[in-house]
């Protein structure tokens, strides 16, 4: 065997892989390096729009927090408004209802005293009768007496 010879056909041999690996191998190749390449770019492009609505999402539950928290301290604000204006109602309308009950009373104790000033002028009337009927026992002109108890009487 010669050099030359098996130095051309080791050549040729490696010219015959190279070309079938250029044919056959390295475009299968190429297209898994590329689709791996494109899912990787879009893996990242949509790791980085993740991350973008990530901090989009945490402003905006920061301001509804912070709008949940403002309606919350306005709505105890308004309940405490709306108690204390309870409270004061009930105060107005206990007061009125004791106003109310004292000239009920008072209206009762009048009539109490009109009552008792009414039966002592019967007493009073009948004490000065029964005196009466005494002195006119005794004395005979019984009309001008009577005349002037009724008098007496309509006086008290």
């Amino acid at each position: 065997m010669n050099i030359n010879f098996t130095l051309i056909a080791q050549a040729i041999a490696f010219a015959v892989l190279i070309w079938f690996t250029v044919k056959f191998v390295w475009p299968p190749l190429l297209n898994a390096i590329e689709v791996r390449q494109k899912e990787i770019a879009d893996g990242l492009a949509a790791a980085s729009e993740g991350k973008n609505s990530l901090a989009v999402a945490a402003k905006q539950s920061e301001v509804t927090l912070n709008e949940a928290k403002h309606k919350a301290s306005e709505i105890i604000s308004q309940a405490e408004k709306r108690g204390s204006q309870i409270v004061e109602d009930a105060k107005g309308a206990a007061k009125a209802e004791g106003d109310r009950i004292i000239a009920g009373a008072k209206a009762e104790i009048d009539q109490e005293v009109n009552r008792a000033k009414e039966g002592l002028r019967a007493q009073v009337s009948a004490l000065a009768i029964a005196g009466a009927e005494k002195i006119l026992r005794k004395e005979i002109d019984a009309k001008a007496h009577s005349e002037m108890l009724s008098k007496l009487a309509a006086e008290l």
